[in-house]
């Protein structure tokens, strides 16, 4: 048998010469404690997720009545927004609230416990550590294969060590925090101009055949001899190198034969940061940058943080964040919540309908870019005062090309939020009857937004 050490090559041929892979660091190396195209093909189906940190207060939040045509709360009245078209961006998200994550006797990490629970399916039983990939990550596995980018993550309040999208219980994807980098990350010298008609690949990409099919031989000698913990680790690292090469082939393909595509344009200067001032705008910058992204099929996949789960928010000039408001600010018994903190619901709140209504502004096939979407917005809590993970606020947007109805409000009764994670994956057509563990576990979707 071949032996394997840390400084082992993957060895194999191609185009007639040879070719190596190195290898990451493996247990193995270490002792014992260590609508329709212009082709007729049906416009691409996109999914996003879009979180924010602090939850809401349920009296001023929960829709009073279930079903579609109902009246917004307070809280959510920054939804209230008239769009070009003249429908409105209430009228295309549906909300779901009282649903809970389950703990099954966990420890109530805060602001960690509902993020992972509704995200993972799954409450952690350690704060800050994932139980599984999130849904971002399982739903790109299904639609993100084909695309220059798997997925794109996203946060707007300037912390790139504040990840939303885990693809595995170690593994996270960092997101951009400038808006300017996303733009040249997606439409700088690599992208393929569809209203160029003298596309030429790249001969240094032409030259990048697939390294992993040259290594085949050894990498399955290898795989034969590691343990379960090096064949997951292995298993990632060939996943992140399939998905360059993936990138790769679309690069080589010419520009995406899409009516709706352009090249977005080049946003101004940026100010990046935690204050109100500064994250609104980033969200917009990002929101309007991604959805020429999605036009151009660039990617099908994205999250955005908008604020953290303990969150950081604070207004120019402000004292305290947001969070630390939660703790520190009387409650108002003339109105039965903290005023100062909940002005930042209302904030993040016209920050959600900002996306809604940038994801709605491009005309595509017989309706909008929305259209093709499912959007799903969640928090980490509900009131944040009292690190409740009963009664999460979720919504959902756009009608993921005619498989949702959006306008309805779903009122969950203590039922698991594994329900909306569940219904997504379904929707995105993942081969799926069931989701997450214990009794976050559920083969029950939310039939009442689906056509």
């Amino acid at each position: 048998m071949k032996l394997f050490n840390r400084r082992t090559l993957l060895r194999g041929t191609m185009a007639g010469g040879a070719v190596s892979m190195g290898l990451p660091l493996l247990d193995l190396f270490l002792n014992d404690n260590g609508t329709a195209l212009a082709q007729g093909q049906a416009l691409p189906v996109r999914f996003g997720v879009w979180f924010w940190g602090c939850g809401m207060n349920p009296h001023r939040w929960t829709p009073s009545t279930v079903g579609q045509g109902y009246e917004l709360p307070i809280e959510l009245q920054p939804l209230d927004r008239v769009l070009p078209d003249g429908s409105n961006v209430k009228d295309l998200v549906s909300i779901l609230s009282g649903f809970d994550v389950k703990l099954d006797g966990r420890p109530n990490h805060p602001h960690t416990a509902g993020l992972i629970g509704v995200a993972a399916g799954s409450a952690p039983d350690l704060a800050n550590t994932y139980t599984g990939p999130t849904l971002d990550s399982l739903v790109a596995r299904q639609i993100g294969g084909t695309t220059r980018f798997r997925s794109i993550e996203m946060s707007a309040t300037g912390n790139a060590n504040r990840p939303y999208s885990y693809d595995s219980v170690d593994t996270s994807n960092a997101p951009e925090v400038s808006p300017l980098a996303l733009y040249t990350r997606v439409f700088g010298p690599d992208f393929a101009d569809p209203n160029d008609a003298n596309f030429t690949p790249d001969p240094r990409l032409m030259l990048r055949q697939s390294v992993l099919s040259a290594v085949k031989e050894d990498r399955d000698q290898l795989n034969r001899i590691l343990g379960t913990h090096d064949q997951q680790r292995l298993d990632q690292y060939f996943t992140s190198v399939r998905q360059l090469e993936q990138q790769i082939e679309v690069l080589l393909s010419g520009p995406p034969d899409l009516a709706s595509c352009m090249k977005a344009p080049e946003p101004g200067a940026e100010n990046i940061g935690s204050e109100v001032e500064q994250s609104v705008p980033t969200n917009q910058a990002m929101a309007e940058i991604l959805s020429f992204a999605l036009a151009c099929d660039q990617t099908r996949v994205f999250s955005m943080m908008f604020s953290f789960p303990a969150s950081s928010l604070r207004h120019t000039g402000g004292a305290t964040a947001q969070h630390q408001l939660t703790h520190d600010e009387l409650l108002d018994p003339a109105v039965g919540y903290q005023p100062q903190a909940g002005e930042f619901i209302l904030v993040s709140m016209g920050a959600w309908a900002d996306f809604i209504e940038r994801l709605a502004a491009i005309p595509e096939g017989d309706g909008t870019l929305l259209d093709t979407c499912l959007g799903f917005a969640h928090s980490d809590v509900s009131e944040a005062k009292q690190h409740g993970v009963v009664k999460i606020p979720m919504m959902m947007a756009g009608r993921a090309s005619g498989k949702v109805k959006p306008g309805v409000h779903v009122a969950g009764a203590t039922d698991t939020t594994s329900r909306a994670g569940l219904t997504i994956q379904q929707v995105m057509g993942l081969n799926v009857e069931s989701w997450g563990t214990d009794s976050m576990q559920t083969s029950q979707a939310i039939s009442e937004i689906l056509v």
